[in-house]
């Protein structure tokens, strides 16, 4: 495994996990999975050398960060843990309400990166910014980060935070290769990390789903798995293939593989089971050469998916949806 070391993280793998998962039921894998499958799977990813860990305050409504802190147990302190607080009214003492409900849940008096988990239409970062600011000064978080942030909105971040803002957790992959145009070169220049969510766009850079063999539940709704995008696609899985081929690896590890070799990158795949965690843990060893690099490249900036393609960000939303009925209801958010 390789790492990133970053002041006030510490040594950051270059694949991580993500725990959007864990505990919310709309994957459809069920209370099992939440009980012992994920457990394990964090297990493992210690045992594998990943440090990165990513939850957030509405995944699962809570349970994505206190199933985390549970199966981290005594390592909690050992690794980076990465959480984000979706901002709804995000004054310095909400954030410093919501920071302390989320410590409690994975079981920390620290954590190590908090990052905002959308950009706020409404409210600017120059009122934002100082609650966690706040937070860096009591030592109660490592690192201050932004999620789904264009690069203009990256950089006004850092001047309100009145310190580098240290990452950007974006929708990012082969199939959603935007992120090369700006905010890559910005964190190579700057010394930041872009972390890429939906590595793997949701399974479609697997290969194993066709115009005739769709996926059902979670992604049975996002339009890249539709028939237009499924036969858009086609071209770059091609070569997703060849590439696979010629390493005696799956497309999928290919896919982890293009975005380690970008500089300042790390990823956080999701994982259904160890197996699947460690067939993502083993594209860390996978060195592609310029040529195939390149090609890649190339695929990803043709492939032109439907103007109505469903993202990631959008699921976020659906997800933030119910946790803001609960707050604005009148019930305390997640405890």
């Amino acid at each position: 495994m390789e790492y990133f070391d970053v002041d006030g993280l510490g040594p950051v793998s270059r694949i991580g996990l993500g725990t959007w998962q864990f505990g919310s039921r709309e994957w459809g894998y069920g209370d099992a999975y939440a009980e012992r499958a994920a457990r394990d799977i964090v297990r493992r990813a210690r045992e594998l050398g990943i440090t990165l860990f990513d939850t957030a305050e509405i995944y699962g409504f809570g349970r994505s960060e206190r199933i985390l802190g549970e199966a981290l147990g005594h390592e909690r302190a050992d690794v980076v843990v990465a959480s984000k607080i979706f901002p709804v009214a995000p004054f310095p003492p909400v954030i410093r309400q919501r920071w302390e409900g989320s410590a409690k849940r994975l079981g920390v008096s620290r954590i190590p990166l908090y990052q905002v988990h959308q950009p706020n239409p409404l409210v600017p970062d120059s009122v934002i910014m100082p609650g966690l600011r706040g937070l860096l000064d009591d030592d109660r978080i490592g690192a201050a980060g932004v999620s789904n942030y264009s690069l203009d909105r990256w950089q006004a971040a850092d001047t309100a935070l009145g310190r580098p803002v240290i990452s950007n957790q974006v929708q990012f992959s082969l199939a959603h290769a935007d992120p090369l145009d700006d905010l890559v070169p910005f964190a190579e220049r700057e010394n930041r990390l872009v972390i890429a969510y939906s590595p793997l766009a949701q399974g479609l850079l697997g290969g194993r789903y066709t115009v005739g063999n769709r996926p059902g539940g979670v992604r049975a709704v996002n339009p890249l798995f539709g028939t237009e995008n499924l036969r858009r696609v086609e071209p770059l899985l091609a070569v997703l293939r060849e590439v696979a081929d010629a390493h005696q690896a799956r497309p999928a590890q290919i896919a982890l593989a293009w975005l380690v070799g970008l500089p300042r990158v790390v990823v956080i795949p999701g994982a259904s089971s160890v197996e699947q965690l460690e067939h993502n843990a083993a594209a860390a060893a996978i060195s592609l050469t310029t040529d195939e690099q390149a090609a890649l490249t190339a695929a990803a900036r043709a492939f032109s998916p439907v103007s109505a393609v469903r993202t990631a960000v959008d699921g976020v939303r659906d997800l933030a949806t119910g946790w803001l009925s609960a707050v604005t209801g009148g019930n305390r958010p997640p405890q």
